[in-house]
């Protein structure tokens, strides 16, 4: 796949995965395990993206003993899904007009 397709998408199915309530690491890569392979190699800098552009939050609790960081989704993180779920709908036409062309 694409480099820039998969950074593209991967960021949105980390959005996706914190949409509804707050987050951490290890749980976001379990949340997307069954739909996407991702490691930490390529979630954190994913997430560091994603909060230089303002799409998320974060702030560390302690978990255990350690501080875990935790990520939530902002108002612009909001927009940037809600972006994508109306461009579905075209994104599904591309597909099914390559693999059908191609499949």
């Amino acid at each position: 796949m694409d480099v820039q397709l998969k950074k593209g998408l991967l960021e949105i199915c980390v959005l996706a995965a914190i949409e509804q309530e707050e987050s951490y690491g290890y749980k976001i890569i379990s949340d997307l395990s069954p739909i996407v392979e991702i490691s930490e190699s390529t979630l954190y800098p994913i997430l560091k993206r994603l909060e230089s552009a303002g799409a998320l939050t974060t702030y560390s609790r302690a978990f255990n003993g350690r501080l875990r960081k935790y990520y939530l989704i902002t108002g612009e993180g909001k927009r940037r899904l809600a972006e994508f779920k109306t461009s579905a709908p075209q994104m599904e036409k591309i597909m099914n007009f390559i693999l059908r062309r191609n499949g």
